[in-house]
């Protein structure tokens, strides 16, 4: 019994950016990666790449141990897609659900690294969603807490003494303008080590499972409101 605590079987799901994911970890081994960023919808793709995982490393919901969801911050209807799939198959299973981070998982791709990984995504109206973590220890460290902000302000709270690394859908948006303002300091991380990956999310739910929560509590990590919130708390401001 022991040893099925320290290694769960988790299947873990991320619809909150433009690439959907979906990985199986078993006995300590990813057993099934997908990724798709081929422009059909999150909501078309990603339950037959759920079935698909699970069919092909002969499992079924019921013997998952947990099922993680990247539960932002993100895109409001991706995040949302990902989460009530997550929650779904765990009710009908009787099983926990585990919210990861969407920038803890995405600073998993500079795994080692002796600087800081600060994951951007594009949050739009001019702004990003955004972190750092110190990743020299493997797993994440924060170093910055998160924030929806103008790239500007987020460039600003940095060390000036760390080397750093982005990474994120923020990436191709803002670029650019990263390494105009950090030089040679900044590393832009390639389009292989870019986006989010969905075994990251089973790795990281996996190593915390006091976090796991009954699948009715699972909930999105917003950093700010959905628009539609916005809009209507605007309008009623002005009348």
């Amino acid at each position: 019994m022991a040893n099925e605590v320290m290694r769960p079987t988790v299947l873990a799901i991320d619809t909150s950016g433009p690439v959907a994911g979906c990985a199986v970890l078993k006995d300590g081994k990813i057993v099934h990666l997908v990724a798709m960023n081929h422009g059909l919808t999150h909501s078309e793709t990603i339950m037959p790449a759920v079935d698909e995982a699970l069919s092909a490393v002969g499992l079924r919901c019921a013997d998952v141990d947990v099922f993680a969801a990247v539960a932002g911050p993100g895109s409001f209807t991706g995040v949302r897609i990902g989460v009530c799939a997550a929650k779904g198959l765990a009710h009908g299973a009787g099983k926990p659900c585990a919210a990861v981070h969407a920038l803890e998982a995405l600073a998993m791709n500079a795994y080692g690294f002796d600087g800081l990984c600060c994951p951007i995504l594009d949050a739009r109206r001019g702004q990003v969603y955004c972190a750092a973590f110190d990743m020299s220890r493997g797993m994440p460290e924060r170093a910055l807490e998160d924030a929806a902000q103008p790239l500007e302000a987020f460039l600003a709270r940095l060390p000036e003494d760390r080397r750093l690394i982005f990474v994120g859908d923020g990436v191709p948006v803002h670029g650019e303008a990263v390494r105009r303002a950090l030089g040679d300091r900044a590393l832009i991380a390639p389009p292989s080590l870019r986006d989010l990956r969905a075994d990251a999310a089973c790795l990281l739910a996996a190593a915390r499972p006091e976090s796991w929560v009954e699948a009715r509590l699972l909930r999105p990590i917003y950093l700010r409101a959905p628009q539609a919130e916005r809009q209507r708390k605007a309008a009623l401001a002005e009348k």
